[in-house]
């Protein structure tokens, strides 16, 4: 354990680089926030642990001057990015480590889809079409922000290849106005759903199954009615060891590089807007981009 309480940020980072390909836990002891207010806040070693792909453990008091800080090396193995699963439908299913996330215990993704809930009035929404549902989270966060009679007279329809995630979803959302689809959404066309007024995607449509552009242009012109509305998640994170870490993970560089996100992103901006839309980007680790109709 080192003592850094005069050492800059950038020789505790140093240090850290170092020793953390050694260890899997680090302690040091830095200035007591409490009590120096010029010391750096716990927010700022919750940001550093995370840029080394640590988890922060609870600090423990010195005395009123010091205070040790400990980092814990995550298990970058422990991710569904790098699961091998045979059985493709099923990569995203029950039994998979992507089942496990909970991101509506996520502030930063929970409050960002909720404002976008907000911004797109979903209480007024007559079908809501989602993308990906998985397990049925983006419902969930609608059913837990509407009124009961509201959500009631809204009609659900959530298309996964996963059929366990979907067998999952049914249990949470046995209600008559909820429909679960397990389906490939590239062959959207064969199930002749109607229109949706609001189309909600969280993380899907990047998939590289899916040609995303000229999907996203279908979605307009085929699926989405005249006065409808988009929820579009693009993931700017990753999920390590149960934890979500900031910055979108790109091919061939060992640190997060993000312009395949900002080009998906300002594409969708771009062509929405063309078509008359309203476009709102906001989120952090999840990137939402919200559109509604101008003038609507």
């Amino acid at each position: 354990m080192n003592d850094f309480t005069q050492s800059t940020l950038l020789e505790i980072n140093n240090w850290l680089e170092r020793e953390l390909q050694q260890t899997i836990e680090l302690s040091f002891v830095v200035f007591n926030p409490d009590n120096h207010p010029k010391a750096k806040g716990y927010k700022i070693w919750v940001n550093l642990a995370e840029l080394h792909f640590c988890k922060m453990l609870t600090p423990q008091i010195i005395d009123e001057d010091k205070v040790k800080m400990s980092f814990k090396k995550l298990q970058q193995e422990a991710s569904f990015h790098l699961k091998n699963i045979q059985d493709k439908k099923e990569k995203y299913g029950k039994d998979s480590l992507f089942f496990e996330i909970q991101k509506n215990e996520e502030p930063t993704f929970l409050l960002a889809y909720k404002r976008a809930l907000e911004a797109v009035k979903v209480q007024n929404r007559k079908h809501i079409l989602n993308l990906g549902i998985n397990k049925g989270d983006e419902f969930e966060l609608i059913q837990k922000t509407v009124d009961k009679e509201d959500f009631e007279k809204i009609k659900f329809s959530g298309i996964d290849h996963s059929q366990t995630a979907l067998n999952f979803a049914k249990e949470r959302f046995p209600q008559s106005n909820v429909t679960f689809y397990q389906h490939d959404i590239n062959e959207l066309s064969t199930l002749n759903l109607e229109k949706a007024d609001l189309i909600v995607s969280i993380g899907t449509l990047q998939s590289p199954e899916i040609n995303y552009k000229p999907f996203l242009m279908s979605l307009v012109q085929k699926y989405l009615s005249f006065d409808g509305a988009f929820i579009l998640g693009f993931p700017n994170g990753r999920w390590m060891d149960n934890e979500l870490i900031y910055g979108a993970k790109a091919p061939n560089y060992p640190y997060s590089e993000m312009s395949l996100l900002y080009n998906d992103v300002i594409f969708a901006k771009k062509y929405l807007q063309q078509k008359k839309f309203r476009v709102t980007i906001t989120g952090r680790e999840y990137i939402f981009l919200t559109a509604t109709r101008i003038g609507i």
